[in-house]
């Protein structure tokens, strides 16, 4: 495949994603991260050395309801947003893609927007936030959520693998620096404080366990799986 090929492609791609409302699209190199890719989801994903990564910006008004996390009118307002409306839509977007890749005779591969590994794993089959760290559109904060300059995490993610031989971004540094607001206001403190610097087990920043947990006791208080104070928090997604 030519260079100018890859543009073309890569541009009609972006063109395809923004046209239906997606705000982020890049292209993922994913040579580095084969063996974390392997480990988490399978030798079949790992194939992929390409990862088409596009993100939808949730609406400030419904983000900001989160600071009411155990109001059960903000967070089931929240995680119908998300979940019921914006999910399907990135969905919706990945298929477009993945069938435009297919089109030009390549593979690939659609990752839901929200999937579980099997009943107590507390993970998909492949990680959003990595591939969109990979495509340039952002970094890995001490939240573990993926922080954009302008939005914040306040985005949520859709991914598709592909072989296709596509002109991939460069990864953006870490900008959290000295910044907590999020360790500080988890209300199960379930991040350490380290930053995203290095390949490191998850763990050593999230305490996945323990936020689920929570989550899980909101559902039967409240009715609705969320907290999401980290995302509300964060400085980069908040507007004065």
């Amino acid at each position: 495949m030519k260079d100018r090929d890859k543009v073309n492609l890569g541009g009609k791609l972006e063109s395809l994603a923004k046209n239906v409302g997606a705000t982020y699209f890049g292209i993922a190199d994913l040579t580095p991260a084969r063996q974390c890719i392997s480990e988490q989801g399978g030798e079949f994903l790992a194939q992929f050395p390409r990862a088409v990564s596009h993100g939808f910006v949730l609406m400030d008004s419904i983000v900001n309801a989160l600071r009411y996390h155990s109001d059960a009118a903000a967070i089931h307002t929240y995680w119908y947003h998300a979940h019921q409306i914006v999910n399907p839509r990135i969905d919706s977007i990945s298929l477009m893609l993945a069938q435009s890749l297919d089109k030009a005779g390549f593979q690939a591969f659609i990752v839901p927007s929200s999937q579980r590994v099997g009943k107590t794993r507390l993970a998909g089959v492949f990680s959003h936030k990595l591939a969109a760290h990979l495509a340039g559109l952002g970094w890995i904060g001490k939240s573990a959520l993926l922080i954009t300059p302008k939005h914040g995490p306040r985005v949520r993610w859709g991914t598709v693998l592909t072989d296709a031989p596509l002109e991939a971004g460069m990864p953006m540094d870490e900008m959290c620096q000295d910044c907590r607001v999020c360790v500080e206001a988890c209300p199960v403190h379930a991040f350490t404080g380290q930053a995203f610097d290095r390949p490191r087990p998850r763990s050593e920043i999230f305490a996945a366990e323990a936020c689920d947990r929570y989550v899980s006791d909101q559902e039967q208080t409240i009715g609705a799986r969320a907290c999401g104070m980290c995302i509300y928090i964060c400085p980069f997604g908040q507007k004065n």
